[in-house]
């Protein structure tokens, strides 16, 4: 073959012009990193003071009840404004499809009003289980799921501009813990636009699932994350087994970096795919608890956000 200087000029230039087209054409990666608090004045004002963006707040009575008016559902959102952060989330977790009629039916008022205070507060997502009938096939408790929240839920979301996620925490009324539950859900659901993911990897670790690869595999469907890492106990684990006979803990949850999480991997696979929302810190990390004293933080809980955020400002935007 023969080459000649043209020909090798003009093969620069078109190569310099793909790499400049894949170039534009990359979504762009601009997260929102916070952290999840109890909503409070205090907590607000340590997470202006320590540079983050975002929060998700629990639904829980006399902080955040789903009952409060129109007035003070406004005093938050001029809290929020105040302070300058984000409500990227509000979570409510119960059994939606509960087998005690009474239970479901209580479960199910509370989650739509906790939709309505969503919408009332200019809040994107509710975050929860998806719910659990348990010892009943995988298929029935899909279907019922899907006509609980096509009946009761769905009409609300249409209203209020709000999407329900599903966070795969198994130890909770959920089978949306994993790709298995996922796919059926999602299936089942039909690409549904009021569903999706709150996707937090330290669960499925601890499940001995891979964090990365579901990640990559539904990325389309996470609208809202949380970063917290995992540590396996293996000194307890092999003499214990997973099912321990004497209730030992034989995995934790750990801050940011102090586990087993490939964060460059995982943040890679949502700078790929040019994810916009909030990823906001959750702090369980037994070694800097108690986390709260009352509806505060306490000062080993606010170590443990600085201590992460020192951790996440290299590998996350403008953090």
């Amino acid at each position: 073959m023969t080459y000649t200087r043209r020909g090798v000029l003009t093969a620069l230039i078109a190569a310099a012009g793909t790499v400049k087209a894949q170039r534009s054409s990359r979504k762009v990666w601009n997260p929102k990193l916070g952290i999840l608090a109890r909503f409070t004045e205090g907590n607000l004002d340590f997470a202006k003071q320590e540079g983050f963006k975002s929060l998700q707040l629990r639904v829980e009575k006399d902080i955040l009840d789903p009952n409060m008016t129109d007035e003070q559902a406004e005093k938050v959102r001029a809290t929020l404004r105040r302070f300058g952060l984000y409500l990227s989330a509000i979570n409510l977790s119960q059994n939606h499809v509960s087998p005690d009629a009474d239970e479901r039916k209580r479960a199910n008022a509370a989650f739509g009003k906790a939709i309505e205070l969503a919408g009332r507060l200019g809040v994107p997502f509710v975050a929860t289980s998806s719910g659990t009938l348990p010892g009943r096939p995988l298929a029935e408790q899909v279907d019922e799921i899907v006509r609980i929240y096509t009946e009761r839920y769905f009409p609300l979301c249409q209203k209020f501009n709000v999407r329900i996620l599903w966070e795969p925490w198994a130890g909770g009324p959920n089978i949306a813990t994993g790709p298995v539950g996922f796919e059926a859900l999602f299936k089942a659901f039909n690409n549904s636009p009021y569903v999706g993911l709150q996707y937090d990897p330290s669960h499925l670790v601890w499940q001995m699932m891979d964090p990365i690869q579901c990640e990559r595999d539904f990325v389309d469907k996470i609208y809202d994350v949380h970063l917290k890492d995992i540590e396996i106990l293996w000194r307890v684990l092999r003499r214990t087994g997973i099912n321990p006979l004497n209730n030992e803990r034989w995995w934790r949850f750990r801050l940011p970096g102090f586990g087993l999480i490939d964060w460059k991997a995982f943040f890679t696979v949502l700078m790929d795919a040019g994810y916009q929302g909030a990823m906001n810190i959750e702090h369980e990390d037994p070694l800097y608890y108690p986390a709260y004293s009352g509806a505060e933080f306490t000062e080993q809980g606010k170590e443990g956000y600085r201590i992460s955020h020192r951790f996440l400002r290299p590998l996350v935007p403008e953090a």
